[in-house]
């Protein structure tokens, strides 16, 4: 079996397109979430795994080490929890800190040993343009800022075994989570639209190329960075995703 790319939370949405144009580009892909993919195709591999779960995503991290040759990683399982500071619990913020964050330091931790043998391997997590500052999202912001944080320290501590780690952070982007609580036509879908620069909500595809760029093995010279694929609204100071 050639090299292996693994994908979290890609029942839908961001996950989804990412799966798919990994798929297309000739890997296999191996998902790991609570839902079956809705992609059917021959190279995809599904895990049922609740992450937020920490013995399951060590259990889920051990098997999949042990049984393919994961070479990728792409951590963009996330929650959120929306609430202003007077409504977020710390229940809240340990349930989006362990699907973010902590799963994602798991799969880290376990797969990236057979990628230090092969001598190369790429890590893409899934941040937010939320980081710079959303109204409700107190828990949602500070996870998806854990994810950059783990980033920067995991380059210079990966950098010399071929592994590159860098995170992308999505504005708005038009998945079926956005589309319900922004119908197309609505008047709270337009506000959006005009308060991003290019003027159009982003497409799950738009991401999905993206963290491919970074996956490639030609991307080997850039590690620990940041980007925000969102129309400019990391410019503007938009709301965002």
């Amino acid at each position: 079996m050639e090299d292996v790319a693994v994908v979290t939370g890609a029942s839908s949405g961001i996950g989804e397109a990412i799966a798919q144009d990994l798929l297309d580009q000739g890997r296999t892909v191996v998902t790991l979430q609570r839902r079956p993919p809705r992609i059917k195709h021959p190279k995809i591999l599904f895990h049922a795994v609740d992450l937020a779960d920490a013995a399951a995503a060590e259990a889920v991290a051990k098997q999949v080490a042990a049984t393919y040759p994961v070479r990728y990683l792409v951590n963009n399982a996330g929650a959120n929890r929306p609430g202003s500071l007077e409504q977020a619990t710390v229940e809240d913020m340990d349930h989006v800190y362990a699907l973010n964050v902590r799963a994602a330091m798991i799969l880290i931790q376990t797969l990236v040993p057979g990628m230090r043998a092969a001598g190369f391997g790429r890590i893409v997590s899934i941040s937010s343009r939320a980081i710079l500052g959303k109204t409700q999202r107190l828990a949602y912001a500070a996870g998806k800022a854990g994810l950059v944080g783990m980033t920067r320290v995991l380059c210079l501590e990966l950098a010399g075994d071929g592994i590159t780690i860098n995170a992308v952070a999505p504005g708005p982007v038009a998945t079926e989570l956005f589309d319900n609580g922004h119908p197309i036509g609505s008047a709270k879908r337009q506000a959006v639209i005009d308060s991003i620069p290019v003027k159009w909500v982003g497409r799950p595809q738009d991401v999905a190329r993206a963290v491919s760029f970074f996956l490639s093995p030609d991307a080997g010279y850039i590690s620990g960075q940041l980007l925000f694929v969102c129309g400019g609204s990391s410019v503007s100071g938009s709301g965002g995703n």
